[in-house]
Formats: structure tokens, C-alpha cells, sequence
């Protein structure tokens, strides 16, 4: 029989079977470790994940219906659908959760979070009858290539504009303010399947001038704009965040829930009330807060600035990448691209608060004689691998350390070490004391040296590490500490009591305290600790 006749039939039997997408002539895309769910814009697809996407840094947030900004393989392996050595994947997007519960399953410690806009499902890699699925993914890019105007990138946010509409702007400023907002709306090409915008004006007081539904294209928004008039008054940042996060990313104002929440703030000058506290809030109900100052205070002019370093405290990371300053308002119309790129980069708009970067952490480490040498190392090393977990910076988590035997030091305190590595390397430094055991004393000289400097929108963790009795009590001092809403965790090894571990640990118990035979052990705990950081962040009532 004629070679030709046998392929020519098996490409119509191929072609003739539409529920075998997966058929030889049709690729799986493969995806890599790192690509998280919201990246790829497909509401569902079978990909094909690699071997090795068990690693830790390939983050994963919930338990079978998990975050948009997990890695979907590292979803894969944790709900079971494949193992370490990869496979195909059926992927189907779905909604935003108000919570997401971290657990440990397959070898992967997903993490909780509080809130995010959208979610994604992993199954087998088998398609469904009568479903075609794509050969190619096609993805969210952050890169930008303006044409007439307009920003060619896949673009779904919801953007609130809080502009400036105080005395001290002036009516030919706030024109240029106008222009700015239409060349912003331009350049995003706003429509119900991209970016929507709302304006927020502040001055004494906020007010809405329109929400995220009002108008569903750049030409209209931009009329509309044009049509804004002058409120007066005071620069009362501080006051239009908090009506941001209480009024305006509501459903019936246009909120899809799925879109990123974007607020962005024009300042001319400076706020005249505090931005930190209301910021915090909004960031803590998942809203990514941009700042975008015009004409800043000089040298003469920041003794008049209500709260220093403003920007820095509203803002997730201090390196830039959330705040625009520009020195004139006749230059702002420069910095359109760079905002709207910024704003479209689903990447890096995850700057909520979750378990990783809202606490100021201080390790209390018992460095008594009968801990001896090699084992205060491996303590050092727990205490390392902990550390590592967490995002740390001047404004997310902090860490600190303080070493006890009958006496008390202060190793480092939080304030001293504002990037991941510089406590790492703090702790390596941390040398060996010996002594005696006073355990009691030195959780007062912890919440007097440590905690007592804690900010006040940052949770406060002890972890209390020992390897024996101590020679006073702990009672009234961890007591003490709860009372002052510090959560304590003991680690017990060796010849730690028992009833002393319970007394330190905030209650349940058995959720905070932990106790292994020997030093080599201790690094079983490390995900369990996180684990129930992150549990416990995610059940605290949200403001």
C-alpha cells in the first residue's frame, strides 16, 4: 500500500478527533518554574512543566485554589497533579479568593495571604471533550512600545488618580495636571477588557469626580477630564487614601476583582497631614499605591513638612520603583511612559501585606555553657534559615537578635540591618557567650530593647530558642510580653522543660511551641514556624 495513502488518513483521523487536542501534530507548550498564573492571559490551557520546580524560591499561595502570583508548577507539584519530575497540566483561571490557606503538601510549603485578585485551578493535563486548547500561550509583557499615543501591552488594572486639587497648586498648575491625566488615559487606551480610571480630587476633603465604570474609553475619560474643576483648599493625602480604601474599589463602583487595584497619588509639594497609617491600611486591602511628586520641598522648605520621608512611608519599596519625582511641573509630561509601564507590570503589583513582610522578628538565643560551641552554630543556622524566608527591608520585615545567658545582649536591633543579607550576615557574626540560664530576664530585656522600638503596623514575633531550665521564671514575663501583643514562639531542645515552653508560647500551645531531642534537629521546624506565622496572619481581622 502506497506510504502517502496511510499518512494522508491518519492526518484526517488526527484532524477529524477535536477532543484530542494533544494530538501529535498539536505541542503542548511547555512553561518554566518561575511563570506565575497571572501572567499568562489564557483563561484556561495545558501546559507542560519541568523537572525541578520543587525549589523554594518558586512561590506558591494556597491550598487547591491558589493565587494568580503563585508559580503554577509549584501549584502543580503541591496539589499533586504531577511530582518533582514534572508533566502536562490542564490550567483554568478563576476568581479572586478573600483568603488563602497555606499548607504543607508533596514536599512544598505554600504560603496564606489575606486577599488577591484572582485565582487559578491545576488538574491532570487531559483536555475536555469538545474544548480546543491553545498551542501557544500568549503572555502579559511589561514592556511598552508607544504608537499614536497609545501603550501596545496587555494592560487590565484598576487605576484611581488622586490629584491634587489644593490652593497651593494654582490654576495654570492644575491645567498641567489635566493634560497629564489625558495623556496617561491616551496612553493606556482604557476599555472594559484593559485598564479602567477613576479620579479622586482631594483638598480640605475627597471627593469622587468619577469611578472605574463612568466612562469605558480614553476619548470620553478624556472630555470628561477636561471638565474637572478646581476644589481648593489643603493637601490632606492622608485623608483621600483612607476614602480610597474605604469608598472607592467597590463593586458597584467598577472594581472586576480579577484587575489589580492601582491608586496614584499627585502631590504638589507636600501632604499637610500623615500619609503613613491610612497608606498601610490601603496597601493591607490590596491596593498598590503609587506616588507621583511634583516641585518637593528644598532644603529651607522640609522643616515645614508635616511627616518627613513621606513617600518613603506610603509606599511598599523605598528603591524607587513606586514613587516618581519630578522636578517641575512643565517636565511631568515625561514621565507618561514610565508610569503607565510601571502600573502594567502585573509582576511587580504585589505589594499588599502578607505574612512575609509585615513583622518586626526577634530571636532571643540562649547561649548558655551547656549549648556548647558546635551546637550555638547550629542554632545560628536555624536561626539563618528562618530569617531567609521573610522579605526584609526598612519596609517590610525586620529582624533582630538577642543573645542570654544570666546576662542579656542585644545583637543587633531591627533598625540596624535593612536588607536580607545584611542579616544574614549579622547573625553569622553573632559569637558563642556561655553562662547560666536566665530565660525570664531575658524576654524583659527582649520587649525592652527590641519591641518596645517595634512600628506600630508591624507584628510582633519572638522566638525564643533554649536548651534547658531556666534559673528564673517565665511566667509573668512572657505573660507580660502576650499582654503587649507580642506573639512568642519557644523552641525547646534537650533538656528544655516542657511546662516553661508552654508558659513562653502564645496560646494554642501546641501552635507555638516546639521541642526536639537534638540541635541537628532543628531545622524540621523551620517550615512549621513559617507555616504558622503565615496561618495566623491570614485568620487576623483585616481594618
Amino acid at each position: 500500500m502506497n506510504p502517502g495513502f496511510l499518512t494522508h488518513i491518519y492526518v484526517n483521523m488526527c484532524a477529524s478527533i477535536l477532543t484530542l487536542h494533544a494530538c501529535v501534530f498539536s505541542d503542548v507548550p511547555q512553561i518554566d518554574c518561575d511563570i506565575k498564573a497571572a501572567k499568562i492571559i489564557n483563561p484556561e490551557f495545558i501546559a507542560k512543566c519541568p523537572a525541578g520546580c520543587q525549589d523554594v524560591k518558586y512561590r506558591v499561595y494556597g491550598t487547591d485554589i491558589y493565587a494568580s502570583f503563585s508559580s503554577i508548577c509549584g501549584a502543580a507539584i503541591h496539589s499533586g497533579t504531577i511530582d518533582k519530575s514534572g508533566g502536562k497540566i490542564l490550567v483554568q483561571k478563576v476568581a479572586g479568593q478573600s483568603g488563602y490557606r497555606g499548607s504543607f503538601s508533596n514536599g512544598i510549603r505554600s504560603l496564606s495571604l489575606p486577599r488577591w485578585r484572582e485565582s487559578f485551578i491545576v488538574s491532570e493535563g487531559k483536555p475536555k471533550k469538545g474544548v480546543q486548547y491553545p498551542s501557544t500561550l500568549e503572555y502579559s509583557s511589561s514592556k511598552s512600545t508607544p504608537v499614536k499615543g497609545k501603550c501596545l501591552v496587555y494592560c487590565k488594572v484598576d487605576v484611581c488618580f488622586l490629584i491634587d486639587g489644593s490652593w497651593s497648586i494654582g490654576k495654570r498648575r492644575f491645567q498641567i495636571q489635566k493634560h497629564f491625566l489625558k495623556d496617561v488615559a491616551q496612553s493606556l487606551d482604557v476599555g472594559v477588557a484593559g485598564p479602567l480610571m477613576g479620579i479622586i480630587q482631594y483638598g480640605d476633603d475627597p471627593s469622587t469626580e468619577f469611578n472605574l465604570k463612568t466612562y469605558a474609553n480614553s476619548k470620553d475619560l478624556k472630555n470628561a477630564i477636561e471638565k474637572i474643576l478646581q476644589k481648593g483648599g489643603l493637601s490632606n493625602v492622608g485623608k483621600a487614601l483612607s476614602f480610597v480604601n474605604k469608598n472607592f474599589f467597590e463593586d458597584s463602583n467598577g472594581n472586576r476583582g480579577a484587575a489589580p487595584n492601582v491608586a496614584i497619588v499627585m502631590v504638589d509639594g507636600w501632604p499637610t497631614d500623615k500619609v503613613e497609617e491610612a497608606s498601610r491600611l490601603a496597601r493591607e486591602s490590596g491596593i498598590n499605591i503609587f506616588f507621583v511628586t511634583i516641585e518637593g520641598p528644598d532644603e529651607n522648605e522640609k522643616q515645614n513638612v508635616v511627616e518627613a520621608n513621606f513617600v518613603d512611608k506610603a509606599v511598599c519599596r523605598t528603591n524607587g520603583y513606586y514613587s516618581i519625582n519630578v522636578p517641575s511641573w512643565f517636565s511631568l509630561h515625561k514621565v507618561v511612559q514610565p508610569l503607565v509601564k510601571r502600573i502594567c507590570d502585573s509582576d511587580h503589583l504585589a505589594c499588599s501585606k502578607t505574612c512575609l513582610n509585615s513583622a518586626d522578628i526577634g530571636f532571643v538565643i540562649d547561649g548558655s555553657s551547656s549549648v556548647g560551641t558546635g551546637n550555638f552554630r547550629t542554632v545560628l543556622q536555624f536561626v539563618a534559615n528562618i530569617s531567609k524566608e521573610f522579605e526584609i527591608s526598612d519596609t517590610d520585615t525586620r529582624i533582630g537578635a538577642v543573645q542570654y545567658t544570666y546576662e542579656q545582649r542585644l545583637e543587633f536591633g531591627f533598625e540596624k540591618q535593612s536588607t536580607k543579607q545584611d542579616v544574614l550576615n549579622a547573625i553569622k557574626r553573632i559569637n558563642y557567650w556561655s553562662g547560666g540560664t536566665s530565660t525570664g530576664a531575658a524576654i524583659n530585656y527582649a520587649f525592652e530593647q527590641l519591641f518596645i522600638k517595634s512600628k506600630p503596623n508591624k507584628r510582633k514575633i519572638m522566638i525564643l530558642i533554649t536548651d534547658g531550665r531556666s534559673y528564673d521564671d517565665v511566667q509573668g514575663p512572657a505573660t507580660a510580653a502576650h499582654q503587649n501583643g507580642v506573639i512568642t514562639y519557644s523552641v525547646g531542645i534537650a533538656w528544655a522543660a516542657q511546662d516553661e515552653l508552654e508558659a513562653i508560647a502564645t496560646d494554642p500551645d501546641k501552635e507555638h511551641s516546639f521541642f526536639v531531642d537534638e540541635f541537628d534537629s532543628l531545622y524540621r521546624f523551620v517550615p512549621r514556624i513559617i507555616q504558622n506565622i503565615c496561618t495566623e496572619f491570614n485568620s487576623q481581622p483585616r481594618n
